[in-house]
Order: C-alpha cells, then structure tokens, then sequence
C-alpha cells in the first residue's frame, strides 16, 4: 500500500472537515449543494480507498458505516448545531457506488493492460 494510501488520508481528513464543521462555519451556497458535496465526497473516499488497493467489500461496508455514524453524530452532538439527515446517509452511499463503478472500469482497464 505504502503512498497509495496518502490520498486516502487526506480525503479522510477532508471528509472530517466538511462533515464536522459547525454550522457557524459552514459556507452558504444553494439549496442542495450540500447533497452534492456529500456525493463527491464519498465518492472521493471511495476512489482514493480502492486506488490504494483496499478490498472493495470491507471498503464498502466501513464507508457505508461512516456515512451512518456521521449523521448520527451531526445529530448528537448539539455544539455543532448541525442534524443529522437520513438523505444525506442516502446520497453518502450513492457517491460510495459512484466511486465503486469508476474504479471498476479504471481497475479493468488496469488488470487487462497488464494481462493479468
């Protein structure tokens, strides 16, 4: 894995940042620019988690898990005056299957270059 794995991290920080910031922080944009951001953004984890080599099963599951447990704390935790929302759960994991179906065809092209 070795520095496959970096730009996994660094979207994992990222998605910690845009997923944690309190409201107060939070920039304004037009309604729905938040569905999209969740979207790329897990899309983003996925495609760097698969680029760096790592099951797509358990990479799945545990960014499925990820989208759930950060909505539910958006809704715990009061200081971030943020809620949690079941569509944003919803469009995490639609972005996870984007970022599944792009690496696929990408991991394809890779396997049928080297004849493996």
């Amino acid at each position: 894995m070795g520095v496959r794995i970096l730009p996994f991290v660094v979207a994992v920080l990222l998605s910690v940042i845009v997923l944690f910031t309190p409201e107060s922080g939070v920039p304004t944009a037009p309604p729905g620019t938040d569905k999209v951001v969740h979207f790329l953004l897990f899309a983003l984890l996925m495609g760097t988690g698969r680029y760096a080599r790592w099951p797509v099963r358990p990479l799945a599951l545990g960014l499925v898990g990820y989208a759930a447990v950060s909505e539910v704390l958006q809704w715990l935790i009061t200081s971030l005056g943020r809620s949690g929302d079941v569509l944003d759960g919803l469009v995490d994991v639609a972005g996870v299957g984007l970022g599944w179906l792009l690496t696929r065809r990408v991991g394809h092209r890779d396997h049928t270059r080297s004849g493996d």
